[in-house]
């Protein structure tokens, strides 16, 4: 049982030290869709509706987003 402390303690010990990822590029993301989805209501005045189109080419990929009014 000890030795099952042991290496638990390690593990613990090796997520603490163990460096922790870049979230930044997601946050922005998500900022600038939050961001479009207001600017889409106040400019069509209501809730809107989202059509998305995903193309992949190699290493890009490009996401279009389209709004228009709720129906």
């Amino acid at each position: 049982m000890e030795k099952n402390d042991k290496d638990l303690t390690a593990l613990i010990k090796a997520l603490a030290n163990d460096p922790k990822r870049d979230n930044s590029l997601y946050h922005r993301a998500v900022a600038e869709a939050r961001r479009a989805f207001a600017e889409a209501e106040a400019h069509i005045q209501g809730p809107v509706a989202l059509k998305t189109k995903i193309r992949k080419r190699k290493d890009k990929v490009t996401i279009k987003w389209t709004f228009k009014p709720e129906e």
